[in-house]
């Protein structure tokens, strides 16, 4: 695993900190989408294909210092959309690293890195997360533009020549070849990346692509065959908890726990997840306290059935290695099991139907959005 040390320790201070209060749910990750503009239109996203008036939006930097602070959560990572379009991002950045020491993670597509990358300053605090979804011709076919990989290289290249921490996230999808995945693995670490994020896809019901979704057998199935090529995944370093990566190949069974990584973004706090915006609280508090967390999650909900998604399974894992250090540290010294038979996984007999209910959240903010539109048309006419 490849984290900072400074991160590491604080935010193993933090977990165990949870742990002696007896707190049963906590916030690990704030995941911050300050807007949901892109300058891409990947086929496998649901975040893009909003009316122009809500892609116009913008959290602004005191609603994102707030969140941080209503959250706590040590850790904050800033997606989108492509964040670096929000043009105060470098204040919130800053803002969030020097007054409240959070650690930041900036997740960009990176085709305005080099542009903006003076806007920003190194830090033991501040890792940039450049998404790759594989070499050039897996990840151009992913976000349906030529050209994107190598700019993103190029990028990386130069982000670390200037002193930055850097990461890549990459998101696999059905169809992916684990000897194609192994060598592009083996490609990033020759880039001098720092670590590794690394998810299966998951199904957003507003994506244009809904073929290319991994299911939670392909998933393992994939994992193991990765990590097999990999000496059990030794061969790299990954910014993620040994037992979450354990967890992709089968040989945990981990329930969610979405709260651990709650999201704020120009909506409000969603529920449940990142992944599912089945409504949105006001406040952090609101969230957590009135969200019914038992509704959600594998052998819960029909929408989350196939879900192995680090924001929702990576606080179990983390959680798993804090209350088993033993069990976790064997499986860093040993590798990741990729022979031994898979634990059953979670049933899905009792799980509830999906509700479908999108597009009122949607038609609800469009007419928020239209009445302050009045409001401000008429405070004008008034003041003529």
């Amino acid at each position: 695993m490849s984290v900072p040390l400074r991160q590491a320790i604080r935010v193993g201070s933090y977990v165990v900190k949870q742990h002696l209060l007896g707190r049963k749910r906590y916030p690990l990750v704030l995941m911050l989408e300050p807007l949901f503009r892109c300058n891409l239109a990947c086929a496998g996203c649901g975040k893009i294909d909003y009316p122009a008036e809500i892609l116009n939006k913008r959290i602004s930097v005191q609603e994102a210092l707030d969140a941080a602070n209503e959250c706590g959560a040590p850790v904050v990572s800033i997606a989108g959309g492509e964040p670096l379009l929000h043009k105060e991002l470098p204040e919130i950045v800053d803002r969030l690293i020097n007054e409240q020491k959070r650690s930041i993670y900036l997740c960009t597509n990176a085709l305005l890195l080099e542009k903006k990358m003076d806007l920003y300053k190194p830090s033991p605090y501040f890792t940039w997360s450049v998404h790759l979804d594989g070499s050039k011709a897996e990840h151009d076919k992913s976000v349906c533009q030529e050209g994107v990989y190598e700019q993103a290289v190029e990028a990386i290249k130069k982000a670390k020549a200037a002193g930055f921490n850097v990461n890549i996230n990459c998101t696999f999808f059905d169809g992916t070849d684990a000897d194609r995945a192994a060598s592009f693995f083996d490609d990033v670490m020759a880039m001098g990346v720092d670590g590794i994020t690394v998810s299966p896809g998951y199904a957003y019901e507003r994506a244009p692509d809904q073929q290319h979704f991994l299911n939670r057998k392909k998933t393992k199935d994939l994992f193991r065959a990765i990590f097999r090529k990999g000496n059990g995944g030794r061969r790299w370093q990954f910014s993620q908890s040994t037992m979450f990566l354990d967890f992709l190949a089968g040989n945990q069974a981990y329930h969610c726990t979405p709260w651990a990584n709650p999201t704020r973004n120009v909506f409000g706090w969603q529920r449940p997840c990142y992944l599912l915006g089945e409504g949105y609280a006001k406040t952090f508090t609101e969230l957590m306290e009135t969200t019914d967390w038992d509704k959600y999650g594998v052998g819960n909900y029909e929408k989350c059935a196939d879900c192995m998604v680090h924001s929702g399974f990576e606080g179990s894992a983390v959680k798993d290695t804090i209350r088993n250090p033993l069990k976790a540290l064997k499986v860093v010294m040993k590798g990741i099991e990729t022979e031994k038979p898979m634990v059953p996984d979670i049933s899905l007999d009792k799980q509830r139907p999906a509700e479908y209910v999108f597009s009122s959240h949607v038609e609800k903010a469009m007419h928020e959005i239209h009445e302050e539109k009045d409001r401000l048309k008429q405070g004008r006419a008034a003041a003529e």
